[in-house]
């Protein structure tokens, strides 16, 4: 059967447009009724772009395919996040390898199925790509987890840090300051560097152990060895201040979604052994771990709240624009 659903997307001028549709559940699709969705910076990328946007969904499952149950426990009536991937395909070789967020055949937001949102009232969505949401975590604060966390989560889980190292931090906003509570509850040093002072003080109040101030200086002074640096900015930095106070075989994270080159100074990366690892999202396994241990440790993200509307929607994508949301915003559907 059948529903009706409504959902805004991008345009060639840029400006919100509401649209509508209808679906249903087949195959291996879950139906999902969504109540909240956050909104990313990546959704920027495709507001002029004729498709739904959204890719921080949160909701219950109404209806599942009638092959949903070959690939899934889940059941009508859960309460699943929906994040930028779509659907997996499960054979190809990185899925065969665990490393599902990088699969040759899969469906992803921004590529396929234009015609729906998380910025919508429901969406059909594979069951390979659906996470349960803890029942500790409530679901205005999901959402940005699936995405925002996932970002953060991924260097910091999978690539294996020890409890006890210093993790640099670059920037205190939509995604640093999931990475210093992460950092923090894994039992890391999370050392902050943000190029205002003002920010010095939720920093701390995040899991912050040292906060950096980087305006107006091109050399760190004071700072001890960092084995690891996640740059979280909407805009990337220089690298030269940071590599002085990279130790020896430093793993460097740009997580920062654009376009531009990344310049990096090629005799430290030779000489210190330093590695520049591209990351975006978490894999499936280490998405569930990540919610769990955000249930279990009362991770949250710090959200400001907008209504599902062209005004809500154009609203909270043009504060997350000028660097004014503290820190995620979230659409209530």
């Amino acid at each position: 059967m059948a529903i009706s659903y409504k959902y805004y997307k991008g345009s060639p001028s840029g400006d919100i447009i509401e649209a509508s549709g209808s679906h249903s559940a087949s195959g291996t699709q879950a139906l999902v009724e969504l109540s909240h969705c956050g909104v990313c910076g990546s959704d920027e990328h495709f507001r002029r772009a004729d498709q739904g946007l959204g890719h921080e969904g949160v909701g219950i499952i109404k209806a599942l395919g009638e092959n949903a149950g070959r690939l899934s426990s889940l059941k009508v009536g859960d309460r699943v996040g929906l994040g930028w991937m779509q659907k997996f395909c499960g054979y190809c070789d990185p899925c065969l390898s665990g490393r599902h967020f990088k699969c040759e055949n899969s469906e992803q937001f921004g590529s396929s199925n234009l015609g729906q949102g998380c910025f919508g009232t429901s969406v059909t969505w594979d069951v390979t790509a659906l996470t349960k949401i803890p029942d500790e975590i409530p679901s205005k604060f999901a959402g940005p987890l699936l995405c925002g966390g996932a970002s953060v989560w991924s260097p910091l889980y999978e690539h294996g840090m020890k409890a006890g190292e210093r993790v640099g931090i670059v920037g205190v906003g939509g995604l640093g300051h999931l990475a210093i509570q992460f950092a923090s509850k894994l039992g890391f040093e999370p050392v902050v560097f943000s190029t205002t002072e003002s920010k010095k003080s939720e920093a701390f109040g995040f899991g912050a152990t040292e906060f950096h101030c980087t305006s107006g200086t091109d050399k760190l002074q004071g700072v001890a060895p960092l084995k690891h640096l996640l740059i979280t900015t909407s805009l990337l930095p220089s690298l030269e201040p940071y590599i002085p106070v990279l130790a020896p075989f430093a793993k460097i994270f740009p997580l920062t979604v654009q376009f531009d080159s990344f310049p990096i100074p090629l005799m430290p990366l030779i000489l210190q052994g330093l590695s520049v690892v591209g990351s975006a999202g978490a894999h499936p396994l280490s998405m569930r771990a990540m919610l769990d241990f955000a249930a279990k440790h009362n991770i949250r993200p710090q959200i400001e709240e907008f209504t599902l509307s062209v005004s809500g929607v154009t609203n909270a994508m043009q504060k997350l624009k000028d660097g004014d949301m503290r820190y995620r915003g979230v659409l209530v559907i």
